[in-house]
Order: structure tokens, then C-alpha cells, then sequence
């Protein structure tokens, strides 16, 4: 393990960060980076601004800008960012791995603890505790974007429309698509309310008392300037290795196997998904649990209440989904091989269109320092997003308060659990892991001694 005092050192001015020192670095960042996104981009804004000085608090948050209006995991699109701007393209790639490959391995073996013991009694009585906190958690992040987003009643409106379409059943994408044509002919009528911030976890600036090595005024390095040849050779790499990758997979198993059908959907999610780890989880609940049959809805909820207990990316939830999916249909015949090599296929397709985004995109961002007006859309799909993540509570809280069905009376200490979890989240600002650790207490307490 890394020595926390080397690593959380402060320097008095900015210097070049070392090649082994920035992997200590990105290897610690991804076994601490608890909290979900905002916790994860304010510690990066501690650790990288305030602390060591590498990156100016503009280079910053000009880069996470450029993330925030990316789909899938701003948190890893912006540590693999900032590794590219200090080390090129290897270094993007060690510090986007890095910072999911502790959270992959760590829930690869919850995933296998889940399925030997997740009937054990002690198991369920764990699960019970952690399902309120889930739902809650769920609530919050509704409760907050709806504050930051929903400024104006058409925003409103589309929030209302997209839980309606996906009660209805209606494609995930479709809706998104839908709502940022949508936004996008609100805004050239200028008929949209003034953008809201569109970034709740930038970080407030802080003083800085001594130059960075990448400051506001520092030469950019080499392998930022853009040039298109390195644009096209950046995409046909990352598009040729999806598609050797993909193709593979098909080729061996077949159009029809499970994880050709994983590498697919997971492409598409990554591809389709603006607004976090909490807008891409209604889109996977709906295939992995309703078209594909991967897992049912109670254990989705199990693996969200895994991964929000776990350092690095929330939407490494999916490796959760892969690896039941796999140990289910014990592809290679062995349920655990099985599971574990559909949750690294899960992680390789979900990611892969990050570290592109990334190393593509990135030049040319730092080459302009500019970025097109993109509020109306945005503003859409985030509406959208309100409305599916509100859909996505629904499904939990019926998991939780409902677990025998509609025809069985509710689990009132489930019920309770959930309404203390949900305004310690929202009135008390609670912190997760600490939400986490109470709700787990007083599921062993209420379960193993109280409730038989």
C-alpha cells in the first residue's frame, strides 16, 4: 500500500510531478476516492490545486468544464484528463485505470461474496440496512439536480415527460435524444430560462499562494498542441480496438452470446448517458433487469448498495451487473470464471469510450480553451435525467418497502429507515459513508435481534 504520508505531502510551489510519483499518486486516489462524483472531483481539486500545485485552479476547471459535458463517468474522464496534461497519453491511461481498477477488483469479490453468502441471515440482515440508505440515495440526487436544473417550466414539463415515458416502458435513448432536440429548439427561440450551473461539483476557488508547474500562463506541453492527424489517429485507435475487441467476442461466441450482447448494450450506455453515474443506472436497470434478465430488480439494487460503499467510479455498479449476469448463466461452465470474466468485459466497454473522449478531444480542447454553447440540450437532458432518476427511486423504494409484492403489507422499518436516511441525506447533509455505516448497524440490530 502506498505511504499516505509520502503521498499527501504539500508542496510550497508547483513542480514536475515525477512519472512514479504520479502513479503513487493515481493508484491512492483510486482506493480513497469515496463520496460518489463530488467528492471524488473536490478531492482531485485538494490533492492536484490546493496541495501539489501540478495544475492551475484554471487548467482545473476548464478541463472538468470540458468533462462535465461529456456522457458517462465525469470523475475518471477528468483524473484521465489530468493525467494526460501531465505525462501524454500513457499517463491519461495509467490515471483513468488507476482510478478504476482498485474499485473493479474490490467489487468483483463482493460480487462473489454476494452470491456464496447474500442468503446467509447476517448477509440479508446487511442488505436490508443498506437499501433504505440506496434509495435515499437516490432521492438526494433527484433533490439536488432538480434544484440546480429545473428552472423553468417547460424544464418541468420534460422532467414529468421522461418519468411518464419510462413508466411506459420507452427506449432510455429515446428519451435523452428527445429531450436534448427538445432543449435545442427552446434555446433558438430564446425562450430558455438563464442556464443553471451546470457543474454542482466544481470545487470553490482557492487562494493559491505559489505558482503551479502547469499555471495559467505556463507553455502547453507538446503533446497537448493539436494537430488533425493526431485527432484521427487518436479515434481510429480507440474505434479500431472497440471494434477488434467487440468483434472477437462475436466471432468466438456468437451474434447471440451474453457477452456480446454485455459489449453492445454497455457501448451504447456509455455513448448515450449524460449526467453522472445516476442517469446511466435507469438505462442499465431497464436492460440488464427487464430485456436481458441479467439479474432481478431486488439484486440491482444489492449491487448499487455494493458500489456506494466502495471506493473509485459509481458506475462501476456495473461490474456488479456483469459479474451476476455471467455467474447466473456460469458462462465457461463455472458460474465464478464466468462472472468475473463478463464483469472485466462490462468495465472494458463501459470505459473505453472515456479514455477517447479523453485522449481525442483533449488537444483540442487545450488548443482552443474554448468550448461551443451547448445550454439548451443540456439543460433538456438533464430535465430528463430528473425524471428517469426519480423512476429509478420508484423502483428501489417498491424493493424495499414492498418486498413481497403489492398483495403483502409493507415493511414498515424498512419504510421508516428510508425517510431517516433520506432527510439525514437532504436537511442534515450527512455524509454517505456515515449514512452507510448507521443505515448497516441498525439493519444487523433491527433484523438479528429486534424484528424476530
Amino acid at each position: 500500500m502506498t505511504d499516505p504520508t509520502a503521498v499527501n505531502r504539500v508542496h510550497d510551489s508547483g513542480t514536475q510531478p515525477t512519472w512514479r510519483e504520479a502513479l503513487k499518486f493515481w493508484f491512492w486516489l483510486g482506493c480513497m476516492s469515496f463520496g460518489g462524483p463530488a467528492g471524488q472531483i473536490a478531492l482531485m481539486h485538494e490533492e492536484l490545486v490546493v496541495r501539489r500545485r501540478w495544475m492551475s485552479e484554471k487548467r482545473y476547471l476548464h478541463a472538468l468544464n470540458y468533462c462535465m459535458l461529456l456522457p458517462g463517468p465525469e470523475a475518471q474522464q477528468l483524473a484521465t484528463y489530468m493525467g494526460w496534461l501531465m505525462h501524454g497519453t500513457r499517463g491519461g491511461i495509467a490515471a483513468g485505470a488507476l482510478f478504476v481498477l482498485p474499485s473493479l477488483v474490490l467489487l468483483i469479490v463482493l460480487s462473489w461474496a454476494y452470491t456464496a453468502w447474500g442468503q446467509h441471515p447476517w448477509g440479508q440482515a446487511l442488505l436490508w440496512g443498506l437499501k433504505p440508505a440506496v434509495t435515499a440515495l437516490v432521492l438526494q440526487a433527484a433533490h439536488r439536480l432538480a434544484l440546480r436544473t429545473l428552472k423553468g417550466r417547460w424544464l418541468w414539463a420534460l422532467a414529468v415527460l421522461a418519468l411518464l415515458g419510462m413508466l411506459w416502458g420507452l427506449p432510455v435513448a429515446m428519451i435523452i435524444l428527445g429531450a436534448a432536440a427538445t432543449g435545442y429548439v427552446v434555446s433558438r427561440q430564446a425562450l430558455s430560462p438563464p442556464a443553471p450551473n451546470a457543474n454542482p461539483a466544481s470545487p470553490t476557488p482557492a487562494p493559491s499562494t505559489a505558482p503551479a508547474w502547469l499555471d495559467d500562463d505556463t507553455p502547453p506541453p507538446a503533446h497537448t498542441h493539436y494537430s488533425l492527424p493526431r485527432l484521427v489517429r487518436a479515434l481510429a485507435i480507440g474505434v479500431g480496438l472497440w471494434a477488434l475487441s467487440l468483434g472477437l467476442i462475436a466471432l468466438v461466441f456468437g451474434l447471440s452470446h451474453t457477452l456480446t450482447h454485455m459489449g453492445g448494450f454497455f457501448t451504447q450506455a456509455a455513448l448515450l448517458t449524460f449526467g453522472g453515474a445516476y442517469a446511466v443506472l435507469p438505462m442499465v436497470t431497464q436492460a440488464a433487469v427487464v430485456h436481458y434478465g441479467w439479474l432481478t430488480a431486488a439484486q440491482m439494487m444489492d449491487g448499487l448498495a455494493l458500489g456506494e460503499s466502495t471506493p473509485g467510479p459509481l458506475i462501476m455498479v456495473v461490474a456488479f451487473v456483469g459479474f451476476l449476469g455471467g455467474h447466473s448463466q456460469a458462462l465457461f461452465g463455472h458460474p465464478v470464471l464466468g462472472g468475473v470474466v463478463a464483469a472485466c468485459v462490462v468495465t472494458w466497454f463501459t470505459f473505453l469510450p472515456s479514455f477517447v473522449f479523453i485522449l481525442a478531444g483533449g488537444p483540442l480542447v487545450e488548443s482552443t480553451r474554448h468550448m461551443p454553447s451547448l445550454t439548451g440540450p443540456l439543460q433538456g437532458i438533464m430535465a430528463a435525467v430528473i425524471g428517469m432518476i426519480v423512476y429509478l427511486a420508484g423502483v428501489f423504494a417498491r424493493q424495499t418497502w414492498l418486498p413481497g409484492g403489492w398483495h403483502m403489507l409493507p415493511d414498515l422499518g424498512a419504510l421508516a429507515l428510508t425517510v431517516l436516511a433520506t432527510w439525514l441525506l437532504i436537511r442534515k447533509q450527512l455524509s454517505v459513508f456515515k449514512l452507510l455505516g448507521m443505515c448497516t448497524a441498525l439493519g444487523l440490530v433491527w433484523q438479528l435481534w429486534i424484528s424476530p
